[in-house]
């Protein structure tokens, strides 16, 4: 099993400042995952083969098209049985092999998803961040700023003001006012991160949305997580780089094939995981 893109265990190391921990005591539980289980139902399977061990000519082929796939239930089983506490003040990175679950543990937390058994409970309201979340390609980066900002709790006077910041803080200038099908995936991160970090939100769930900025603009994010944890709010991480999730997080879950691997301090729990992936990799 070689996975070398999973992972990037060296990301500018030497731009990520060290976490230095805080000497605030956290806060009361922000959320409670209690054995949580999100299992996806999918209806049908595709055949493999035509079972006569030769190709089906061109008539059969076009009879059976829109066939390919016959009845059938398959479950996947992406979270099973997860269980933790969080508390204000706290920030946690999630880290695990692609499919492994750390996406749908937090869209679940966001209640995007509905718990196949189990609960979770938040205290406040969750916003994901994610470079898979979806802003209207149609419309300006302005258009969407505004709609991503009020869709956080800001008004709209409080939007306009921090316009001219949210702008500056996502560094794409004048492109602001092109449709956002115009701007690349790094550009469209950016400007999610910034709309999102506008606001305080009580748990802020990151997926994945630091991969694509550079170093610059992974300082200027790390001080914004630093600042919502310190205005008592709950951040998660989601990210394949342990030097990122050390840098910024002081506590760490492992989740493998949905299951809850390890949960503790970042530097023991991203050190096993490393030696996990380098195992499985077949690496010394």
């Amino acid at each position: 099993m070689s996975i070398p893109e999973e992972i990037d265990f060296e990301v500018d190391v030497d731009d990520l400042t060290p976490l230095v921990e805080s000497t605030k005591q956290l806060g009361p539980p922000s959320l409670v995952v209690d054995d949580l289980y999100i299992t996806y139902r999918v209806f049908g399977g595709k055949r493999v083969g035509n079972g006569s061990g030769t190709p089906p000519n061109l008539l059969k082929r076009v009879l059976s098209r829109g066939r390919a796939h016959v009845g059938g239930l398959t479950q996947v089983e992406a979270v099973q049985g997860i269980s933790f506490v969080a508390r204000h003040g706290e920030s946690i990175g999630i880290v695990g092999t692609n499919g492994s679950g750390k996406s749908t543990l937090m869209r679940a937390i966001a209640g995007l998803i509905p718990p196949t058994k189990g609960s979770v409970y938040v205290a406040g309201d969750p916003s994901l961040l994610g470079v898979n979340a979806v802003l209207m390609g149609s419309l300006t980066g302005e258009r969407n700023i505004m709609i991503g900002a009020l869709a956080l709790g800001l008004s709209p006077d409080e939007v306009r003001e921090k316009f001219d910041d949210i702008v500056e803080f996502s560094g794409i200038g004048d492109a602001v006012y092109l449709p956002m099908k115009a701007y690349s995936s790094g550009m469209s991160a950016r400007l999610r991160f910034a709309i999102s970090a506008a606001a305080v939100p009580d748990v802020l769930m990151i997926d994945e949305a630091l991969a694509t900025g550079d170093a610059a603009f992974r300082r200027k994010s790390k001080d914004r997580i630093d600042a919502i944890r310190d205005q008592a709010g709950t951040v998660f991480l989601v990210s394949h780089s342990l030097a990122t999730v050390e840098s910024i997080c002081s506590r760490t879950l492992w989740i493998n094939r949905g299951k809850l691997v390890m949960d503790g301090p970042s530097a023991e729990v991203c050190a096993a995981y490393k030696a996990f992936v380098k195992a499985q990799d077949g690496k010394p």
